[in-house]
């Protein structure tokens, strides 16, 4: 889990480096080196790297520029500046391109050579195309409309935490950690998101969530810096400083909804295209959220440590890799092993409460039946039930909903068979770790 995307060895040449004795030569030059960048192959990323498209902007951008005109400096200071953001804005998902780092490379040389400063206007490859700052879904539209190309993945991602706690990541990886305490679920450059967990049962390693916070960033004019805190028993329908919403009177593109008192809140974060929804059933609190995966990508390397994006690491893992090694049932049961779990639940039972809410048998239905034997707490049926409903309202791809337990770990799709017994022997086993 929490691999990172695979890189690319293109072999493209390094752009050469000239010194400025005529204005159109960094310009001539840099051209020579964007053909060499142009003709290097691909590589399928899991998240693409988009050093082509700043490339070719660039190009457009400089093309008909003349050296000997007037403000030729400036406008090709403006392009070069567009073409350093669009470089950076790809920096984490090009990381390990040979042709983002010559691009990189060869931009630094350019803006020494024109005596460019890092800051400034940028030019635009279509400027007559505007969007609102504070509202995420114009804006890329504006952009896809300027680029004139398809997203290649989905735009959003959507992460999800319940019950004991089960994480489902931002790359449909779901997981049964342990994670007691406090732990990250986001930390980017936009939103973070730290949960608080506690043992439900004594004598077991499972925890649930009875403390979440929430802190939205301040962003341009969209919103000042909001911070939301829910407990158990306490879950608010505004933030710690008393507002229900972030940025002016007309726009709010930030504000909280409250479904049902004391149960059920969303928040709706319009400058950043991101959707929270926080439930509590029973003693305990769930978690879903959808973000644009360009932001959930936007956060510095020190900034690793999160659950929703890389999952739980190994030591908090109580599956190993998502490889199950499944003894024959009887020979892990130790004697007076079920005694701790206090659960008025057999196995039996426990299928069919949670067949009553969660009709397919996918990772959501094991992860009902698991709780009720852990705990005996028929809420966290409610749990599950919700956290599947949170998935069929937040989730962009409707083929990715259902997760089917298997041999090779965490499968996505639909149609796959499992086998019941089996599946529930690692249920059984899970509540004696």
């Amino acid at each position: 889990m929490g691999k990172a995307a695979p890189s690319c060895a293109t072999g493209a040449e390094q752009p050469r480096r000239r010194a400025p004795r005529r204005p159109s030569l960094p310009a001539l030059g840099l051209l020579t080196a964007l053909g060499l960048l142009l003709g290097s192959g691909d590589c399928q990323l899991q998240i693409p790297c988009r050093i082509q498209k700043c490339t070719t902007d660039f190009v457009s951008l400089t093309s008909h520029l003349n050296s000997a005109f007037e403000g030729f400096d400036l406008e090709f200071c403006k392009a070069l500046r567009a073409y350093s953001a669009c470089t950076y804005r790809n920096s984490k998902v090009c990381r390990g391109n040979l042709v983002y780092h010559s691009a990189v490379l060869g931009i630094s040389d350019l803006m020494s050579q024109r005596n460019c400063s890092k800051d400034g206007p940028t030019s635009s490859t279509n400027p007559e195309v505007t969007h609102d700052p504070c509202n995420y879904s114009g804006h890329t539209e504006a952009r896809e409309h300027q680029e004139g190309e398809e997203t290649l993945l989905p735009t959003y991602l959507f992460c999800g935490l319940f019950g004991d706690p089960h994480l489902r990541t931002f790359k449909d990886h779901f997981q049964t950690c342990k994670v007691e305490g406090a732990w990250p679920l986001i930390d980017n450059n936009y939103l973070s998101v730290q949960v608080t967990n506690v043992p439900v049962v004594p004598g077991s390693s499972a925890t649930a969530t009875n403390k979440i916070t929430i802190i939205f960033k301040s962003y341009e004019d969209c919103t000042d810096q909001k911070v939301y805190q829910a407990v158990t028993d306490d879950l608010p329908a505004a933030f710690v400083d008393g507002t229900t919403s972030g940025g002016d009177g007309n726009t709010k593109s930030l504000q909280i909804v409250e479904k049902v008192s004391g149960e059920y809140i969303e928040m709706h974060a319009e400058y950043i295209g991101t959707t929270v929804y926080i439930r509590q059933l029973g003693h305990y609190l769930t978690l879903a959220i959808r973000m644009p995966q360009e932001l959930v990508m936007a956060y510095e390397e020190s900034q690793d440590l999160q659950l929703c994006v890389n999952g739980c690491p190994s030591s908090e893992r109580i599956d190993d890799s998502g490889h199950l090694k499944l003894p024959v049932m009887g020979q892990w049961l130790p004697q007076g092993g079920a005694a701790h779990a206090q659960s008025v639940y057999t196995l039996e039972t426990a299928i069919t409460k949670c067949h009553e809410k969660i009709l397919v048998k996918d990772i959501y239905f094991h992860s009902c039946v698991f709780d009720l034997l852990t705990t005996g707490d028929a809420n966290f049926t409610a749990a599950a039930h919700s956290a599947l409903q949170d998935v069929e309202a937040l989730h962009p791809r409707e083929e990715h909903w259902h997760i089917f337990p298997s041999s090779g770990g965490g499968g996505v799709g639909k149609g796959r068979k499992f086998f019941v017994g089996v599946g529930l022997v690692y249920l059984m086993l899970r509540v004696f770790l």
